[in-house]
């Protein structure tokens, strides 16, 4: 009897007692997906009415708890990080992809539910949104929210789903006319996380002709962020012109900065609906967009607002160092050895003495970037008046404030200038009583020096370090226009700003080869009459903006022979003429040039002191860099919940 009662004891601590594995813990949706069991906690799903603020518009009324995620009460799922997206994803998203995205997720987190049974969301609605909208959440370096895998929270055609978005898309095909596509821009002013979201976004839209990067960072550590576009971006091709608009140089002229942010998205909408125009242009060119190289300044200058803002706050860097003086005085070091036979007019070398004074971050980057592509041509785009200015800014008599001052290139720059004022809604017209009627007389455009005269600027930095030609874009009298004048300006410019990038296709083009077929780098291209001197770019390749007409090239390179060719250039001619040089070897003989100049004193010496080395460094703790959480994260992390790691990349 005591051995009987004795076993049965055991028996029942055996079957009653914790004497097991530990519980496993069911990640979310798992239990209803059948993947594990949760008896601890497992309840009878049961239908009851949806409850859900920011999904209340859904097109049923009742949904079921526990949801297929594991939340098992409507206040557990409303505390959760996944409504929590919910609520904020059209602002974090700046509207795209509004409301496809919360009508798809409230379809997971309060699945509709009929004669007690859960109905899931369609697999091939969540499959088309990804593919639509997957761009946007790698635009603000988010990751795809884990209850939208299609694969595991959505059900097929033959188990039976509902499209969450059918009546939706219903009143879209009403509201639209699928006959004609536009491209929609919202016409606001956009601050510097936005503006970076933008840019980000619609190059993670059109990846494959756009591309975004970094040129370096301002004084106070926001991004230089540049937009490219281009056939195959990242890299430059054979024979394919590169084209650069600068905006937002002084901090509080903001007009060319949010033109160029809706060029960005006008030249990937357009390329992505088949406009021709754009395409072609994107297909054959290389363009790069700073929308702000001075980020900084545009903070100081936004937070007072166009009503507020005065002529000059913001206009310079967080270093009040005005960027468009600060550039290597080039044009002085020409002036003074301009009469010496073998002194070279273009290339011209940066001066040590340069790198004592204050050279700021922004300028530094903006010259590594110049140097590092091979640019043909280039706006600045600025405000305060209503004109183009061209190069030379600084006057050739140093006591002259307003001398006319042209460049070797003084006809080929008028033209270029020409090309964005003629195109302008009023900039060229001779309407004494507009913004800008001082050069009613000169259509709209002006050599810079002769307007009024300063050194270090960027134009002129171009013109005699590379092989890139610059002009000078003042976009109107007010250089903080009201948000209602936003959309007004860009009709005003936008042709003028396409047909800019299209000029870059003018003059000649051509490759420099040797006798074995292999481009030659750094090869020569004189034009007799103008003394300034295009270099070859990698590969061999260069470009030569020329007018119509006659013209000598000689193209020469190191070691090789001198070639010449004449080329004429008829007046109707809307691409580049292709001339190729083939070069033979022939021995060296002693350079003259190095009898005069410094070897040391060359194009490739740049920052020789190692001035901005500090801006390259990586932020590193423990050998490891440390990754800094994105701007979103402060949605979640100040909100008391469980902060959503699920939705932060290579976690």
């Amino acid at each position: 009897m005591h051995l009987g009662y004795g076993i049965y004891v055991l028996f029942h601590l055996l079957t009653h007692s914790c004497w097991c594995a530990p519980q496993q813990t069911c990640q979310p949706g798992d239990v209803l997906l059948g993947r594990c069991r949760n008896d601890v906690f497992e309840e009878k799903p049961t239908c009851t009415a949806l409850n859900l603020g920011y999904c209340n518009d859904m097109e049923y009324s009742r949904t079921m708890f526990p949801n297929i995620l594991g939340h098992r009460s409507h206040s557990e799922a409303e505390s959760g990080a996944e409504y929590l997206l919910l609520s904020v994803i059209h602002g974090l998203l700046q509207g795209e992809c509004s409301p496809e995205i919360r009508l798809v997720g409230c379809s997971v987190l309060a699945s509709p539910c009929k004669d007690n049974k859960m109905i899931k969301p369609c697999r091939s609605t969540c499959e088309a949104l990804r593919k639509d909208c997957f761009h946007a959440f790698e635009a603000i370096e988010m990751a795809w929210p884990y209850f939208l895998d299609c694969d595991r929270f959505f059900a097929s055609d033959q188990e039976g789903c509902f499209d969450p978005l059918v009546r939706l898309k219903a009143r879209q095909e009403l509201a639209f006319s699928p006959e004609e596509p536009t491209t929609i821009i919202q016409f606001t002013y956009t601050s510097n996380t936005q503006m970076y979201s933008l840019l980000k976004r619609t190059a993670a839209k059109c990846s494959h002709v756009s591309n975004v990067y970094s040129i370096g960072r301002s004084t106070e550590g926001r991004d230089l962020l540049a937009i490219e576009f281009s056939n195959n971006p990242g890299h430059h091709e054979l024979l394919e012109p590169e084209i650069k608009l600068v905006g937002n140089m002084h901090g509080n002229e903001v007009l060319g900065r949010q033109l160029l942010i809706y060029l960005a998205q006008y030249l990937c909408s357009e390329y992505i609906l088949g406009n021709h125009r754009i395409q072609t242009l994107i297909n054959t060119t290389r363009i790069h967009i700073l929308a702000s190289m001075n980020p900084d300044g545009y903070e100081l200058a936004a937070s007072e607002g166009h009503l507020l803002n005065s002529w000059t706050n913001g206009r310079t860097n967080a270093q009040n160092i005005d960027l468009n003086r600060n550039f290597p005085d080039l044009t002085s070091i020409l002036y003074r050895n301009r009469r010496s036979r073998h002194y070279r007019t273009d290339h011209i070398p940066i001066p040590d003495a340069y790198w004592f004074g204050k050279v700021a971050p922004e300028t530094h980057a903006v010259m590594k970037w110049i140097r590092s592509l091979p640019f043909v041509q280039s706006a600045s785009l600025h405000g305060g008046e209503l004109v183009v200015s061209y190069p030379f800014d600084f006057s050739r008599h140093l006591h002259e404030e307003r001398m006319f001052s042209p460049t070797p290139d003084e006809q080929v720059f008028k033209q270029l200038a020409r090309t964005y004022a003629d195109a302008h809604a009023t900039m060229s017209n001779n309407d004494t009583e507009r913004c800008g009627a001082s050069f009613y007389r000169n259509r709209g455009i002006i050599n810079g020096a002769l307007w009024y005269s300063f050194a270090g600027g960027m134009s002129d930095f171009n013109y005699l370090h590379t092989n890139c030609l610059e002009v000078t874009v003042e976009l109107g009298c007010e250089k903080f226009p009201s948000e209602a004048e936003l959309y007004p300006e860009w009709k005003r410019n936008k042709e003028a700003l396409l047909s800019f990038l299209e000029s870059v296709h003018r003059g000649i083009k051509g490759v420099v080869k040797d006798t074995g077929g292999n481009g030659i780098k750094g090869a020569t291209i004189s034009v007799r009459g103008i003394r300034k001197d295009v270099t070859t770019a990698e590969d061999g390749d260069y470009w030569r903006l020329l007018n119509p007409g006659t013209h000598i090239l000689t193209a020469t390179a190191k070691g090789y022979s001198r070639v010449s060719k004449r080329v004429h250039l008829p007046q109707n001619m809307n691409r580049a003429g292709r001339v190729d040089f083939v070069l033979e070897k022939v021995p060296v003989d002693p350079d003259f040039g190095h009898h005069f100049f410094p070897t040391l004193d060359t194009w490739d010496r740049f920052d020789p002191y190692n001035q901005f080395e500090r801006y390259g460094e990586q932020d590193v703790e423990g050998g490891i860099e440390r990754q800094e959480k994105p701007w979103w994260w402060s949605y979640f992390s100040q909100s008391g919940i469980s902060p959503p790691h699920w939705l932060l990349r290579n976690v």
